[in-house]
């Protein structure tokens, strides 16, 4: 396993990032803590959660995830453990989350309130990355990065992040903090892989600019890269099967995104540039990302602990620029897959 820094902060972390997001609904307590148990003894020390985990959210279930790492926690050396979690973005964001009656904010007092409410079911007394989920588009962000700097001069948290923000976003938050000397995002988690390759537009240069530390979530597009889903075939128990027959049309949608004909055309590609150099699809997904020196740690997730043989082996997959020019020649035949 390989270790990096995120962004300028004191946080070195694994390059690949545990994430728990299925743990509470696809995965029970038992498989969770197998799967918990595999990635920590194969070194792995960070991993990512948030309050309204698992998914989908639903106002019977946030927080479980939470709640299952603190138990597996609760024998373990705490600083041997990075923990990332995040608190629930706005209510005039992309959807609604269930928490808090719906009424979410990136505000002082949902952000205390989600925080401590973290630290209770994680059965801890700080948060070492704590994150915005997606952005709020109407509390200032000077408000927002205000409230998360008081949670980490009490010693709360130790480092702030964003998620799903853009790159206006992003500098304009960077700048409030130098500005007025507040506490700055080290790191912003986004969509980002071999399907999706829309940070490289514009974020990417940010990040390499002011040091901020990208940590990708589904850099295997939703389990699309790993060559299980087929044009035809049966999706049943998949992910993306699951969500086709959700009646909350933004999980339709996600389906439609990730798992459209296109994207499975270009998956399928890959999974052969895989196979000729002697890699499992998976494996290449992943290490895909971390191939960019703005990445300190990638972030896979699974639902059963035989899924991160292929994914645990990117930590040490070096590709080589034969492959790597490969991939860049489907992304400019498919291009754009997920829109």
């Amino acid at each position: 396993m390989k270790y990096n820094y995120i962004g300028k902060s004191g946080l070195r972390v694994s390059n690949i990032c545990m994430g728990t997001m299925t743990f509470g609904k696809k995965c029970d307590k038992k498989t969770s803590f197998e799967i918990l148990d595999k990635a920590y003894e194969s070194r792995v020390n960070f991993f990512d959660m948030a309050e309204v985990y698992p998914v989908p959210p639903t106002a019977e279930t946030y927080g479980i995830t939470e709640e299952i790492f603190g138990e597996w926690m609760s024998d373990k050396p705490r600083d041997s453990i990075i923990i990332a979690t995040k608190v629930a973005g706005a209510a005039n964001g992309w959807f609604v989350p269930p928490v808090r009656h719906g009424l979410t904010a990136i505000d002082a007092f949902h952000i205390k309130t989600a925080v401590e409410g973290s630290l209770r079911r994680l059965k801890t007394d700080y948060i070492d990355l704590y994150q915005i989920h997606w952005p709020d588009t109407v509390v200032p962000i000077e408000e927002s990065l205000e409230a998360l700097d008081q949670l980490v001069r009490s010693g709360k948290v130790r480092y702030i992040g964003t998620s799903n923000e853009n790159a206006y976003g992003l500098t304009k938050a960077l700048m409030t903090s130098h500005c007025r000397r507040l506490k700055r995002f080290e790191s912003i988690q986004n969509n980002f892989s071999m399907l999706n390759r829309r940070f490289l537009d514009e974020i990417a240069i940010v990040c390499k600019k002011e040091q901020v530390g990208l940590l990708p979530f589904s850099p295997l597009a939703g389990g699309v890269l790993s060559g299980k889903y087929t044009i035809g075939g049966s999706w049943d128990g998949f992910r993306f099967g699951d969500y086709l027959t959700n009646p909350d049309p933004r999980m339709r949608a996600q389906a439609g995104r990730f798992a459209n004909e296109r994207s499975l055309a270009a998956a399928h590609k890959y999974a052969a540039i895989a196979q000729k150099h002697g890699l499992a699809p998976a494996t290449l997904a992943a290490a895909w990302t971390l191939s960019f020196d703005f990445v300190p740690s990638t972030i896979i997730g699974a639902t059963h602990p035989s899924q991160l043989d292929d994914t645990l082996k990117a930590s040490e997959t070096v590709l080589s620029q034969e492959l790597l020019s490969e991939c860049d020649r489907v992304n400019q035949e498919i291009l754009y897959p997920m829109g």
